[in-house]
């Protein structure tokens, strides 16, 4: 039998994704006896909703999508998402934490009572700890439906079960809207308390890696909570296993529409460009936005209508890419900065120092200014430079920013351990270059490999610390 040839993994834009091995037999006789021009390999359930795992409920569910049925008479106790991950500097480094993984537990060194931490929104896990074994539950979902909520709650029965462990204490996210969040708050018989998702995810590094005391740490993603009411997501925190200070952040922005700012880059991208001064000619940098919607965003950016501000640093990655007119608007998570990094790494071999931040003091705080970036990004898409170009530009400036903050915080605070945690730190090439560009500068640092440095790695955080919290109430720490 011949070998067979590895999954090539297509996106509808016909964008390379990645490669699935097979890991079941029927897959193997599937790649080696098949004659198939094209293979279209997904999970059995509609989207947004969790994996179907019973016969019944596929025939039901997905009677309307699937022509043809192959069942078992083995009934599928749990259901288990496919695991996802990526190479980063020579290491495994998780994307998605599921099968042949969870529930692996990630150990540390000291004993804690346990807890029970119910993650966020997006990539959903949750994680129970028995003294100092700290399990983190297969991959969920997005809890954004009664289905997923649902499965949610079997999980965390299941887990309870098999591992006997009574948590004294549920850890959840600050967002009141999250279903994570409203279901820990309704659970009357455990005390619950609330963990900032950026400390969080600084915490679940500091987990896995086994560190306790102060770090600086990296805390990059999309989106989370602050503790003053908005949109966080480029932080810098100096945090322990207990709390944290916002040290340094990405200068703030409007985000006009919210949600559709996430699934449309262009609202984003004009955003950045109105606050940096620049009136932005839509009709010639998004072919794809008509004169009224463009108005409209506009109005709604000058009368802060429905555009809170965020201080995100996927959001900056989605506009860049937006202005080099890669990506006006998006069909999945992270779709734009995925593109840009890809179109980055082509240029890299380009000798060049990238666009410059600027350095700002506020309220003794760094804040990091984009301005700059954004006219640089503009007067090179007006000169049509590619979009590669313009892309290891921007990757190269912030790696080169993110380290002189690094620097900063080291002169006031005396530390030189640094965590890389976030959503943004899937990036390849930014985690690499900032890693070796910081280690070169004799900083100790570390990012994630066991979990998921994305809110899958979320619960591990909020386990982490409420576990360290309730041991200081008892006096034992």
């Amino acid at each position: 039998m011949k070998s067979p040839t590895p999954f090539r993994s297509v996106s509808p834009d016909n964008e390379y994704l990645g490669t699935m091995l097979p890991y079941t037999p029927l897959h193997y006789l599937i790649l080696t006896e098949g004659d198939f021009t094209a293979l279209v390999m997904t999970s059995g359930n509609m989207s947004d909703e969790p994996i179907v795992h019973t016969n019944r409920e596929a025939l039901h569910r997905l009677g309307r999508v699937a022509d043809y049925f192959l069942l078992h008479n083995r009934e599928i106790y749990q259901r288990v998402d496919d695991s996802v991950v990526r190479m980063m500097s020579g290491d495994l480094s998780f994307i998605r934490r599921s099968r042949g993984f969870a529930p692996l537990p990630v150990m540390i060194n000291r004993n804690l009572p346990p807890v029970l931490a119910v993650g966020g929104e997006l990539k959903n896990t949750f994680c129970l700890n028995k003294s100092r074994y700290f399990f983190l539950s297969q991959h969920i979902g997005d809890l954004e439906n009664v289905e997923t909520l649902e499965f949610f709650e079997e999980g965390v029965q299941h887990l309870r079960k098999i591992l006997e462990i009574q948590p004294q204490l549920i850890a959840y996210d600050l967002h009141p809207d999250y279903l994570s969040t409203k279901w820990a708050l309704g659970q009357q018989e455990l005390p619950a308390m609330g963990v900032q998702h950026h400390h969080a995810h600084v915490a679940s590094c500091m987990a896995e890696k086994g560190l306790t005391g102060k770090v600086i740490g990296f805390s990059l993603d999309g989106t989370g909570y602050g503790t003053d009411g908005t949109i966080w997501g480029g932080e810098v925190l100096i945090a322990d296993e207990l709390g944290f200070e916002r040290a340094a952040h990405l200068r703030q922005v409007k985000m006009p529409g919210v949600e559709k700012a996430i699934r449309e880059p262009w609202r984003m991208a004009l955003a950045y460009a109105l606050e940096a001064g620049l009136e932005l000619d839509v009709g010639k940098y998004f072919t794809d936005v008509s004169g009224t919607e463009a108005d409209l965003v506009k109005q709604m950016l000058r009368k802060n209508l429905n555009s809170p501000v965020t201080s995100s640093c996927g959001r900056l990655f989605d506009a860049v890419a937006a202005l080099a007119g890669l990506r006006h608007r998006v069909g999945y998570e992270g779709q734009a900065a995925m593109q840009l990094e890809a179109h980055a790494v082509c240029f890299a071999s380009v000798k060049g120092t990238g666009y410059r931040f600027e350095i700002e003091v506020e309220e003794n705080k760094l804040v990091l200014d984009w301005r700059p970036v954004i006219r640089q990004v503009l007067k090179d898409a007006a000169q049509n430079y590619p979009a590669g170009m313009i892309g290891i530009k921007f990757h190269r400036g912030i790696v080169r920013a993110f380290a002189r903050i690094a620097d900063l915080l080291r002169e006031r605070f005396a530390l030189d351990r640094v965590v890389l945690s976030g959503g943004c730190f899937q990036n390849r090439y930014l985690t690499e270059n900032l890693s070796r560009r910081l280690t070169k500068r004799g900083f100790r640092v570390y990012y994630q490999t066991l979990v998921p440095p994305n809110d899958g790695g979320l619960a591990l955080g909020q386990a982490y610390i409420a576990a360290h919290v309730l041991q200081k109430s008892k006096g034992a720490l």
